[in-house]
């Protein structure tokens, strides 16, 4: 008999798009992919040659389970560098990738039946998680007008008792919104922890991104490689705790995962320190197919409210031509070969709505959206 804990996790829908898409790439068939959040760049070549120089010189063992500290000092120096916070390498713990860091965190912070809200729509594993240790995510209805932020008013109003943490994503998956200080402030004056996923800080196009540990101190902050340093198969995230948290979740490090792999810790220390030129080079390429983009949804009206400014994604108005996104999706994919995400993935208030994702070459751009053209031309 399977387990109800893994009966109940839903689908990850946008690999489900992608999977169908390699599919039919297999059979010959050339798909456009602006469905899955995975830049297009090459890995930059300071962070390569950091990992085979790594191997070269043997460095292939286990590292201590909190993560190599020269790798933690590097992400302490990071922060204090960009947003003036001072961090100690001992509220540090490295993990391979943010979703081992979000497991680490939930188990750590939650008892079962204890809350944690999240803004609906959301990044589709967070409740996930959540739910496989027993929490119970609360989900507050946003706005499209608002870009789909908290309103802090109406997020207040669902604090109970067992309300343990408040999750903030900015820059945001799915929206591409970055939260402005004053309404980050005001949720972090609330009583419960706050969760800042800060995987996208870095790619912002306008404006500014802070981190939570401006605001308090009762935070952790999941954060990782993957998005800006082009670095997904890589597997390298991070956590910042508080103190007293710290210990717990390196006990579970050690019996789940014993450490993360060596030689990817000290790329990781060539992609803080060495990497920047690259990045600021893949940032505005980023930029450019941003506004590339926005331009060619809404001129095949496609509604986008509130203009992204960060990450690599349009949460695109659809409703228009289907209310049902999952449908719409999938009929796309078939029909004139490009890759998108239904909504529905996100939760209930991004239904009828397709996100779309910028992390692909120009060209690849503007044909996926001739094609879309084409489609909606005849819906």
């Amino acid at each position: 008999m399977i387990a109800t804990r893994a009966q109940g996790m839903k689908s990850f829908i946008v690999m489900d798009v992608l999977e169908r898409a390699q599919e039919m790439e297999r059979s010959g068939e050339e798909v456009i992919h602006l469905e899955v959040g995975e830049p297009d760049f090459d890995t930059p070549e300071p962070i390569k040659k950091a990992c085979l120089r790594a191997i070269r010189e043997g460095k292939t063992h286990y590292t201590h389970s909190q993560g190599l500290v020269q790798l933690r000092e590097a992400i302490c120096e990071k922060y204090g560098e960009k947003y003036g916070v001072k961090v100690s390498p001992e509220q540090v713990l490295i993990t391979s990738g943010t979703s081992p860091a979000m497991l680490l965190l939930f188990s750590a912070l939650l008892e079962p039946g204890d809350e944690v809200i999240l803004t609906n729509p959301h990044y589709p594993c967070y409740p996930n998680i959540i739910s496989f240790v027993e929490g119970r995510p609360i989900l507050v209805d946003t706005e499209e007008e608002e870009g789909f932020q908290y309103l802090p008013l109406k997020t207040k109003e669902r604090i109970t008792p067992r309300t343990k943490g408040i999750i903030i994503n900015s820059p945001s998956n799915p929206t591409g919104v970055v939260m402005e200080q004053e309404r980050m402030k005001e949720i972090a004056s609330f009583s419960p922890y706050i969760i800042s996923d800060e995987i996208y800080h870095g790619l912002v196009y306008e404006g500014k991104e802070h981190t939570i540990l401006e605001f308090t101190d009762r935070c952790f902050v999941v954060n990782g490689f993957s998005k800006l340093y082009a670095m997904t198969g890589w597997r390298l995230g991070y956590l910042i705790a508080p103190q007293e948290f710290i210990r717990p979740i390196q006990v579970m490090q050690q019996n789940l995962f014993i450490s993360p792999n060596s030689f990817v810790q000290w790329a990781g220390i060539a992609a803080l320190r060495e990497a920047q030129k690259e990045i600021e080079e893949m940032r505005e390429i980023y930029s450019r197919r941003r506004t590339f983009m926005l331009r060619k949804l809404r001129e095949l009206s496609l509604g986008v409210a509130v203009e992204p400014t960060g990450a690599f994604y349009i949460l695109a108005n659809a409703r228009k031509y289907s209310p049902d996104s999952y449908r719409l999706a999938f009929d796309i994919l078939e029909n004139v070969k490009v890759g998108v995400t239904p909504g529905i993935d996100f939760g209930s208030r991004a239904e009828g709505f397709l996100r779309f994702s910028y992390a692909n070459s120009l060209e690849n751009i503007e044909e996926g959206m001739e094609r879309l053209r084409k489609y909606l031309s005849v819906c």
